[in-house]
């Protein structure tokens, strides 16, 4: 466990939290208007690799070497230049800071940070973080990597992470379906059902992963919800031909073998890849969050059923039934991050087979 205190006075900033791995939705944007929750859970921490907020750079201000030196290998519409490192926590979990008098930029909904720190240490003033609570982007409290720093509590010792056996019996599952809460109601809120914004963040990045790992040829993934979700987009992203290459879900419990590319759960604790072993151990590994490749591989939604007596909580309720969303659509922007990082990027063949979807057909898949 650890707490993040100022750089500057080192007074603690948060209560004890735990490290865990930064969501793939972490920086998404969602809607216009939507109303979304609270990024990490309470009592946990993540940081993120990149630099992230101003200042901004366009695409034709950099140096394509300078972009490959930072694992970009494809055009993006910026580049940021802050300091890599910024850490992630529940904004409940944040104690000793308070927001900056005429900090307060963003949209019509709340804070978005786009001009930098909005939020101080209470005891010497030093800015120390971002609050992000505007609609349609997740609530955070983001500390800047030069401002605080973090110590251990508590014992010692390291805890080891959980097992992939304790996970997969134990994991919480990411529903692909829930209420989305939006502005604007006759009571000042009002909900839809759709697809879960998480799982179309973690299928934009897995889209980018299986169609940098294709090889130019086209890929079939398993039916039922993984052909729903990926399907479609394969079909219109890649080259058509009598020989696709196949993606199956693999991971602890499952069989790797036989398969092309697969689909594979990320350790929420350390952020490791599932890896096979064996031969399947060269086989191109397609990264989901756990809680989305759960729901894929090992609990996939069922049919209710008829049940006497009191409703079991496992059984789907019946009244009514959440109406279907239509077609699932990945977040464009987590593809095209995730493409834009993957040395497969800089393959002729890749650039021509983006290059030749019509962009109306790209409208209707992201």
């Amino acid at each position: 466990m650890f707490v993040f205190v100022c750089a500057r006075c080192e007074a603690e900033l948060t209560t004890p939290l735990s490290q865990v791995c930064l969501p793939a939705h972490a920086r998404q944007s969602y809607g216009n208007g939507i109303q979304l929750p609270v990024l990490m859970e309470a009592g946990t921490f993540a940081v993120d690799p990149e630099p992230w907020g101003p200042p901004w750079r366009l695409w034709d201000e950099i140096d394509p070497r300078e972009a490959e030196a930072r694992g970009i290998y494809a055009p993006v519409p910026t580049l940021s230049d802050g300091v890599p490192g910024a850490v992630a926590i529940a904004p409940g979990d944040a104690r000793g800071t308070g927001l900056i008098p005429g900090r307060n930029d963003g949209g019509c909904c709340g804070l978005d940070g786009r001009d930098g720190p909005n939020t101080a240490c209470e005891v010497c003033a030093l800015p120390v973080a971002t609050r992000i609570d505007d609609c349609s982007l997740w609530q955070a409290l983001w500390f800047t990597p030069t401002a605080v720093h973090r110590l251990r509590v508590g014992s010692a010792d390291a805890v080891a992470p959980l097992s992939w056996r304790e996970l997969t019996e134990n994991g919480k599952i990411t529903p692909p379906l829930e209420p989305i809460a939006t502005w604007g109601g006759r009571l000042g809120t009002s909900h839809f059902w759709s697809w879960s914004p998480q799982w179309e963040a973690a299928a934009g990045r897995a889209l980018a992963h299986l169609v940098a790992a294709s090889e130019g040829q086209p890929v079939q993934v398993p039916d039922g919800l993984t052909a729903e979700v990926f399907q479609r987009a394969l079909d219109t992203l890649l080259p058509t031909g009598p020989t696709p290459r196949r993606a199956v879900l693999a991971g602890p419990g499952l069989p790797a073998g036989g398969a092309d590319i697969l689909l594979v759960p990320v350790h929420p604790e350390t952020g490791r890849t599932w890896a096979p072993d064996g031969p399947a151990r060269s086989v191109p590994l397609v990264p989901l969050p756990l809680g989305v490749w759960l729901s894929l591989a090992l609990h996939p939604p069922g049919l209710p059923h008829p049940a006497s007596g009191g409703i079991p909580a496992d059984v789907l309720r019946d009244e009514p039934l959440p109406p279907h969303p239509g077609l699932f659509r990945a977040d464009r922007r987590a593809f095209q991050r995730t493409l834009a990082r993957l040395p497969a990027a800089r393959n002729p063949w890749l650039c021509e087979a983006l290059e030749n979807v019509p962009h109306s057909a790209l409208t209707g898949l992201f």
